[in-house]
Order: structure tokens, then C-alpha cells, then sequence
């Protein structure tokens, strides 16, 4: 056998590529279907992920205004590198009051960037550094790891809850680096035109 002119597929071990054939044709009616649904149109997942953040801001920020959900966030405030010392500052429960506030603030922020994408970068920025705050609790949370389990990678509860942040910070990093992207694009179109006049 030649190998050089017949291929062997090894996912699905057709030869000639009659696998690969076989699979794009099972999966252009897929294709089609999310296409028709809209899956290309323009900034549909950039216009997803700002709603997406206002959600989770607006349900954790409310979260914040009662006493169970203060007493759940002593050992990760009590953790967190960046965020220990608001119990000294403002108390168990006021602690929990300044996180809910700033979670609504940022979360309006983003909101209000569906329509200036200024006030989406403030938005943005607190949105990043409050994941930056909450994920590196996890290297100083206490039994963050399943001793049971032999401990590191196998999480607790309490990590476990935690790595969702990883994926928010990334999504705030995303909208930060959109929204700077549309704010300074004028700013860039604006300035070329002057710049062509002056190579005159």
C-alpha cells in the first residue's frame, strides 16, 4: 500500500478521507439549523456575555442584603489575600453590604454599556478585579482540598465554588478588551484622517 496516496482515517478508520466526508455531511444540517438560528450574527456572543454578567451580578449583589448569605462568606473573606480586611473595617454584616453594592454597581455598569461603552469599561474593570479578588482565595482556603480524596486536585466545596470565578474573570477580561476596542477605533478614524493630510 502506498502511503503516500491512501489515507487512513484514524477517528473513524475509513480510508480516503470517506470519514471525514461522511462527518461533514452529518454535520452541515447542524451547521444550517445554527446558522438560521442566528449563531453568526454580529457581537451575538459579546452582546451574551454582558447580559450574562448583569444577571450574576444582580443575583449575587441581592444575595448580599441578608444575614445567611453573610455568615456563608466568613471563610472566604476571612481567606482572601485581597479582601480580608473588610471584616476588620466594616464588620461581618457590613462587609457583605459593601460586596453587594459594589456587585450592583458593576453590574449597572455593565448594563449601561450596551449603550456607552465608557461606562461598560468601568464596568468591566470592577467585574475583573473582583474575580482577581475571589480567585485567589483559593490557594489560602482551609481544607480547600479533599483530604479524602488525597487531597490536591479534588476539591471541597468551598474551591469548588470558587472556580466558576476563574471563567467570569475571563469573561470580564473579554468585554474590557470589546468595549476599549470600540472606544478607541473612532478615536483611531477620527485621527487618520488628519495624519493623511499632513503626509500631503
Amino acid at each position: 500500500m502506498d502511503q503516500f496516496t491512501n489515507h487512513f482515517d484514524v477517528i473513524t478508520g475509513d480510508s480516503n478521507g470517506s470519514g471525514r466526508t461522511t462527518a461533514r455531511s452529518l454535520m452541515k444540517p447542524v451547521i444550517d439549523v445554527l446558522i438560521k438560528l442566528g449563531i453568526l450574527k454580529e457581537d451575538l456572543d459579546y452582546h451574551l456575555i454582558r447580559a450574562a454578567m448583569v444577571i450574576i451580578f444582580l443575583f449575587f449583589g441581592y444575595q448580599k442584603w441578608f444575614e445567611y448569605e453573610a455568615q456563608v462568606l466568613i471563610p472566604y473573606i476571612s481567606n482572601g489575600p485581597l479582601i480580608f480586611w473588610l471584616h476588620p473595617v466594616f464588620g461581618i454584616r457590613g462587609a457583605t453590604l459593601f460586596l453587594g453594592v459594589s456587585e450592583w454597581t458593576f453590574g449597572t455598569l455593565l448594563f449601561l454599556g450596551f449603550w456607552n461603552k465608557k461606562l461598560g469599561i468601568l464596568g468591566a474593570l470592577g467585574s475583573s478585579v473582583t474575580f482577581i479578588c475571589t480567585v485567589t482565595i483559593i490557594p489560602f482556603m482551609p481544607e480547600g482540598w479533599a483530604a479524602s480524596a488525597g487531597g490536591f486536585p479534588a476539591m471541597t466545596e468551598h474551591v469548588a465554588f470558587l472556580m466558576k470565578d476563574i471563567v467570569l474573570f475571563s469573561a470580564s477580561v473579554y468585554l474590557l478588551r470589546q468595549d476599549v476596542m470600540r472606544v478607541s477605533s473612532p478615536a483611531k478614524q477620527n485621527r487618520e484622517p488628519s495624519t493623511v493630510l499632513l503626509s500631503h
